[in-house]
C-alpha cells in the first residue's frame, strides 16, 4: 500500500486532492458525444414533415429510418464491447466518431429515404461502440467522485440532447430546412474526434475473445425480431396483406420474423450457457440476469426507453402531419417534457441519499403511469393548452427520473468482474428498446386508425364504396386535412363527400391517439412491478474492469 493511501488526513491533505484531480476536458468530449447520439435520434421526428414532403413517403417511413439505428446499435453493441476491450478504447472510439461524421453526411445530402434509412445504419453500427466506450473512458480517466459525477452527467447529456434536437433542430427546419438540422450532428461529430485526443486509454487486451457464433445469433435475433414488430401493421397482423413482400403459407412475414427473432435469441441463451460450461469466454455473462435486481434494472431500462421513442415519435407525428404545422411548433409543444427531463435528470442525483432506487423507480413509473392517462383525456387539437402541458411536465419528471437512476442501477449492480458485461446489456437493452418503442406506436397508431376509420365509414351512407376504394380511405395511414382533400379532389367525390372524410379521418386520428396513449400508461402501469424489485443502495463507482475486460484484483478493504 502506497504512503499517500495510508497516511490520514493532514494539513497537505487538501492540496494533494486538488494535485491529483483530473481535468474536466477531456470529459468534454465525452459528453458531447452522447449528446451526438442522442441529437441524432431526436432530430428525426422533429425533421418528420420535411422529409415527408421532400421523399413523398409515408411517416412510418422515416419512422424505419430510427428503428434501423435503434437496432443496429442493439445487434452490435455486444460486439462493440468486445472490440473495443480487445483493441484499445480509445483508437476505435476515434474511428467510430469519424464513421458517424460521415454518416452525418449522408443525411445532409440523402437524394431519398434509403439513404436515410443507410445513414441511420452507419450512425448505429458507430454508436454500437460509443455506448459502451463512454463508461469505460470515464473509467480510465476519472476516480471517485470525479467518476460519480461523469457517469451522472451522461444522463443529463442525453435530457439536454432531447432539448437541443427540439429547439434548434426545430428552429433550422422551419426556417431553412431539414438537413441543416443534421450539420449539427456534423459539427458535433468534428468536436468529438478533436476532444478525444486529450482522452487517456489503457492499450487492448489482447486476450478477450469474441464469441462469432453468439455474436451472429444475437445480431440477427434483434434484427429479425425488430424488423417483425416494425412492419405488423404494413405486412399484415396474421394473414399476408398487399404490402407484404412474400408470404409463409399465407401468414405475413412480420409474425414470422417476430417468432423465428425469438427462437434466436433463446438460441444465444442456450449458446451461452454451453459455451460457459465448457470454460470458455462467453460473448455476455449471463450471471448479470442472476438477481432479481439485475434483471429489474433490465426491464425498467427497456420500458422507460420504449415509452420515451414511443411519444417521442408520436406527438411530432400529430403535429407536424396530422396539423400540418411547422417543426417549431413541434419544438413549443414538446419543450415542457424535454426541459422536465432535463432539468429532473441532473437532479434527482441529490435524492439518492435519501431514497433507494426501488422507491425512485416506483415513485417514477407512477407519475408517467398517472401522466399519460391524464394525457389520453385531455389532449385535443391544440397542444398549447395547460393540461396538455401539466400531462407532459408530469410525466418529463417520472421519465427524466428513471432515465438517470437506471443508467446508474445497471452500471453499477453487478459485481466488478462483470462490469462490462453489464455495459453491453445496457445498451444493447437501451437501443432494443427505442427501435420496439418506435415501431410498436408507429405500428400501433396506423393499426388504430384504419380500425376507426372502418367503424366510421359505417356511420357515414354517403362515403359509398367506390369514393373509398378510390383513394383506399379504409387503409389511411396518418395525413394532414390539406392532403387528404387534395387527394379526395382527384376523384369524383363531390363537396359533400369530401368534408364528410375528412371528418371520419379527424376523428379517428385523435381517437387512435387518446388510445394508443391509454395503451402507453397501462405498460407504463405493469413496470412499476419491476421497479419494486430494484435495489436498496444508493448507486456506487464504475470498476475499473469496465474499461479493461480485465478481472479485477481483490479490494482487501471489503474483507
Amino acid at each position: 500500500m502506497s504512503s499517500a493511501s495510508s497516511t490520514g488526513p493532514g494539513p497537505g491533505s487538501a492540496p494533494l486532492a486538488e494535485e491529483v484531480r483530473a481535468s474536466w476536458v477531456p470529459m468534454i468530449g465525452l459528453f458531447l458525444a452522447q449528446i451526438l447520439m442522442s441529437y441524432n435520434v431526436s432530430a428525426l421526428p422533429v425533421s418528420l414533415g420535411g422529409m415527408v414532403e421532400t421523399f413523398g413517403v409515408p411517416p412510418t417511413d422515416i419512422s424505419t429510418a430510427i428503428v434501423t439505428y435503434g437496432l443496429v446499435v442493439a445487434a452490435l453493441v455486444m460486439v462493440g464491447a468486445k472490440i473495443g476491450q480487445r483493441v484499445g478504447w480509445v483508437i476505435v472510439f476515434r474511428v467510430v466518431v469519424a464513421v458517424f461524421a460521415v454518416s452525418a453526411i449522408l443525411m445532409i445530402s440523402a437524394p431519398s429515404v434509403e439513404f436515410v434509412i443507410l445513414a441511420q445504419a452507419l450512425a448505429g453500427a458507430s454508436a454500437a461502440i460509443i455506448v459502451p466506450s463512454l463508461v469505460a473512458l470515464i473509467a480510465e480517466n476519472y476516480r471517485g467522485a470525479q467518476q460519480a459525477t461523469a457517469i451522472g452527467s451522461l444522463g443529463s447529456a442525453r435530457a439536454l440532447a432531447g432539448v437541443s434536437a427540439f429547439l434548434i433542430g426545430g428552429t433550422l427546419a422551419t426556417l431553412v430546412g431539414w438537413r441543416q438540422v443534421f450539420i449539427v450532428v456534423l459539427i458535433l461529430a468534428v468536436a468529438v474526434f478533436l476532444l478525444s485526443f486529450r482522452l487517456r486509454g489503457e492499450p487492448g487486451n489482447p486476450e478477450i475473445k469474441i464469441d462469432v457464433v453468439a455474436a451472429l445469433l444475437i445480431g440477427a435475433g434483434i434484427v429479425s425480431l425488430t424488423l417483425g414488430v416494425n412492419n405488423l401493421n404494413r405486412w399484415g397482423l396474421l394473414t399476408a396483406g398487399a404490402d407484404a413482400p412474400f408470404d409463409v403459407l399465407g401468414l405475413s412475414p412480420a409474425p414470422v420474423l417476430v417468432v423465428i427473432g425469438l427462437v434466436l435469441v433463446q438460441l444465444f441463451f442456450l449458446w451461452t450457457r454451453r459455451r460457459t460450461k465448457a470454460g470458455k469466454v462467453p460473448l455476455v455473462s449471463l450471471s448479470v440476469f442472476g438477481s432479481s435486481r439485475e434483471r429489474a434494472a433490465v426491464y425498467a431500462m427497456f420500458i422507460v426507453v420504449g415509452l420515451e421513442a414511443a411519444l417521442n415519435f408520436s406527438i411530432p407525428l400529430y403535429i407536424q402531419i396530422v396539423q400540418g404545422r411547422t417543426p417549431f411548433d413541434t419544438s413549443l409543444a414538446m419543450l415542457p417534457f424535454n426541459l422536465t427531463v432535463f432539468f429532473t435528470a441532473m437532479l434527482v442525483v441529490r435524492f439518492y441519499r435519501r431514497f433507494s432506487p426501488r422507491t425512485i423507480g416506483v415513485f417514477s413509473f407512477s407519475l408517467t403511469t398517472v401522466a399519460l392517462v391524464w394525457l389520453a383525456f385531455v389532449v385535443n387539437n391544440n397542444w398549447e393548452t395547460f393540461p396538455t402541458i401539466l400531462g407532459l411536465f408530469v410525466f418529463g419528471v417520472g421519465q427524466g427520473a428513471l432515465v438517470t437512476l437506471v443508467f446508474n442501477v445497471l452500471v453499477t449492480a453487478s459485481p466488478k468482474s462483470l462490469a462490462g458485461d453489464v455495459g453491453s446489456v445496457r445498451g444493447t437493452t437501451q437501443n432494443l428498446a427505442s427501435a420496439v418503442g418506435t415501431a410498436v406506436a408507429g405500428a400501433l397508431l396506423v393499426g388504430i386508425l384504419s380500425v376507426n376509420v372502418v367503424a366510421s365509414l359505417a356511420d357515414h351512407p354517403e362515403l359509398p364504396p367506390e369514393l373509398v376504394a378510390q383513394v383506399d380511405l379504409d387503409r389511411t395511414n396518418f395525413v394532414s386535412n390539406d392532403r387528404l382533400k387534395d387527394v379526395l379532389e382527384q376523384t369524383d367525390a363531390t363537396p359533400a363527400q369530401i368534408d364528410a372524410a375528412v371528418a371520419v379521418n379527424e376523428d379517428a386520428r385523435l381517437s387512435a391517439l387518446k388510445i394508443g396513449l391509454l395503451i402507453l400508461a397501462g405498460v407504463s402501469a405493469l413496470a412499476i412491478v419491476p421497479a419494486g424489485r430494484l435495489p436498496r443502495y444508493r448507486p456506487g463507482e464504475v470498476p475499473t474492469s469496465v474499461a479493461t475486460g480485465r478481472t479485477p484484483e481483490p479490494d482487501l478493504s471489503e474483507a
